[in-house]
């Protein structure tokens, strides 16, 4: 119940400061975990990412703004950081369906967002199966792309880069080097928040290329979910997980990146494990 309990802090730290620019650094530290995994969290749970949240929020507050006082829509505008005014249409526009220049004429309908509350629900009868396995550090070589600290700008990123590999031999290449455990390919998100965040698609090697880039698993404790079917079932997985494990299982996000290694890479009958730093909590 503390983790809903945080979640729920985040969510009223966000509420109290509309008005202004949104650490996510900050909300992560009050949920107590990485700015990445906080975002994953947030995502899979409210079932849309952060930073669309926090535009659907300011814009029904702007919305009521501009419906009931007399504040000029370039002022509503800098009110919720939007120093341009195209942007603010733009934005505005995004969420309610009509021109911020409309909303007070007779008959138009704008959208209200309210504030979000987490709670907790036990779910369903499904089980899911998982281990915990200690792992020492563990090297791995491939290649990686950096990624954006708001996650939902690398949807296109990931997917391009696994498309770029297969068609230019890294995959083959790759799979060749293969030498250590985990053995498989693996999708590594290393998010911490000191380093600069990127994506690898990797194996763990010893191995040596001057064409590929090495990076070292720190030591850490995982939570291994086993999993098969289509890649769209380890999104599904990855939800469930952080759904209807993490809040009652006693542990919460560790400081390790997360892992996804493919034992059958083919994407239409895939088989995989879900790899998932993990602490006890106090």
């Amino acid at each position: 119940m503390e983790w809903i309990e945080r979640l729920n802090q985040a969510i009223s730290h966000i509420e109290e400061h509309l008005t202004e620019d949104i650490d996510y650094d900050e909300l992560a530290r009050i949920a107590g975990c990485s700015t990445y995994h906080f975002q994953r969290m947030f995502a899979y749970m409210a079932g849309v990412p952060l930073s669309e949240y926090i535009r659907r929020r300011k814009m029904s507050l702007a919305a009521v703004d501009l419906q009931g006082g007399d504040e000029k829509i370039i002022d509503v505008a800098l009110k919720y950081g939007y120093s341009s005014p195209t942007a603010f249409n733009r934005a505005f526009q995004s969420i309610h369906g009509v021109a911020p220049s409309l909303v007070k004429s007779e008959g138009v309908a704008v959208k209200s967002f309210p504030q979000l509350t987490f709670k907790m629900i036990v779910k369903g009868v499904e089980e899911l199966n998982y281990r915990i396995e200690k792992r020492d550090a563990f090297r791995i070589v491939g290649v990686s792309r950096p990624l954006y600290k708001e996650i939902e700008k690398n949807f296109e990123i990931v997917p391009q880069l696994w498309q770029q590999a297969v068609m230019d031999g890294t995959m083959q290449k790759l799979a060749g080097m293969m030498n250590s455990q985990p053995m498989g390919l693996l999708g590594v998100s290393a998010c911490n928040d000191e380093e600069q965040w990127k994506y690898f698609i990797a194996v763990a090697s010893s191995g040596t290329d001057d064409t590929l880039e090495e990076y070292v698993i720190p030591a850490a404790t995982w939570a291994v979910f086993p999993g098969e079917g289509t890649n769209r079932s380890i999104q599904e997985l990855e939800q469930r997980i952080v759904t209807e494990w993490l809040p009652t299982s006693g542990y919460e996000y560790g400081n390790a990146p997360d892992i996804e290694v493919y034992l059958n890479a083919d994407p239409e009958n895939a088989k995989y494990e879900v790899w998932i730093p993990v602490v006890k909590k106090q």
